[in-house]
């Protein structure tokens, strides 16, 4: 029986836990950022690379470790330029992550987790159940391994699962993002979307001057919550009163998620509600097109419906904006992707 030990991915360590390693190899301390820069600043694909450690560090490096990239196992192209990836995830599930270019700007949608366990009604990653939470590696990875990875401007945890289900490596890989040492971006390049877990959202708020997203839906409770089971243990009035504590006005930005369903929640009476649900928060309202999905009930309304809904926000004084719909004929809504490679492996 072969008990070898695998070798540990070097990405997805923060320069403290890079300490630790360097000290268990017989490095100097110094050597810690210098491997830090090699991973995240010149995107070094092997410890060889690592040309300023010593010969024999760099031997006594590999036998624990190895830089860690995975190449994405597909991929879809869309006619809109939208490509998604597919990564290998956890519990034999497939996790994906989205490139948009869009202009002077390309972002990329990361997944979290493989799975999630929110069970939102509309979204097919929930029907594919939970089989675990990501590790920091595995969500840098999505950031390097892309062909496009250099020429990034924007990352937004908004793939498959709950980022706030999974905040220590969640945090971990926006500290490797946003440190001097990591990849340096301003926090303002990141944005976090979560249902609202109100103790990790705290925590992410007072921790990150990342940009919030909540997903929201409905600005009934009770309509909310055959949309997204989560709305009876977290309440929307209970995320609200939270995000009312800290101010939105300056250093990030505060969004509402509001996937639009014909005859669900796209009429005036929810206009009106959702104005006054919002009123005296510095915030705007991103409204979405639901992008359908099999065996689903739900039907996505007309953008004429959209639009008057969005003007009646923003006369009622919230901003709204309609977003773009992207890659729809490469399978867009989140899990699609993974749902199908699953199937045919």
């Amino acid at each position: 029986m072969d008990t070898t030990e695998s070798p540990k991915p070097l990405i997805g360590l923060t320069l403290e836990e890079l300490r630790g390693v360097v000290a268990e190899c017989g490095l100097p301390a110094f050597a810690a950022k210098q491997i830090a820069r090699r991973l995240y600043v010149n995107r070094a694909r092997s410890i060889d690379e690592m040309t300023e450690l010593p010969k024999q560090g760099r031997a006594r490096l590999s036998e624990h470790y190895c830089v860690g990239l995975q190449a994405p196992l597909a991929e879809a192209r869309s006619t809109d330029g939208t490509v998604k990836y597919l990564f290998p995830g956890v519990g034999s599930r497939d996790v994906e992550a989205v490139y948009i270019p869009d202009g002077e700007r390309a972002t990329l949608c990361v997944s979290s987790q493989a799975g999630c366990k929110m069970n939102c009604s509309f979204c097919m990653t929930g029907r594919q159940g939970f089989h675990g939470s990501l590790t920091t590696a595995q969500i840098i990875n999505q950031v390097l391994a892309i062909p496009e990875s250099e020429t990034l401007t924007n990352i937004v945890f908004m793939g498959m699962g709950e980022p706030l289900d999974n905040l220590d490596a969640v945090l971990a890989a926006i500290e490797i993002l946003t440190a001097p040492w990591g990849f340096a971006w301003s926090p303002k390049r990141i944005t976090v979307s979560s249902i609202g877990k109100i103790r990790e959202l705290k925590t992410l708020i007072e921790i990150t001057r990342v940009h919030i997203a909540i997903s929201l839906h409905s600005p009934y409770p009770s309509e909310r919550a055959t949309l997204m089971p989560v709305e009876k243990a977290m309440p929307i009035h209970d995320v609200l009163a939270l995000l009312r504590n800290y101010d939105f006005a300056h250093q990030r930005r505060l969004t509402f998620e509001y996937i639009m369903f014909r005859g669900i929640n796209d009429d005036a009476r929810h206009c009106r509600e959702l104005a006054k649900l919002l009123r005296g928060l510095d915030c705007r309202v991103n409204l979405i097109r639901f992008h359908a999905i099999p065996d689903s009930t739900l039907s996505p309304c007309s953008m004429a419906q959209m639009e008057r809904f969005r003007d009646q926000l923003n006369a009622d004084g919230i901003t709204a904006t309609i977003r773009a719909s992207r890659g729809e004929d490469v399978m867009a809504a989140c899990g699609m992707l993974a749902g199908k490679n699953n199937q045919e492996s």
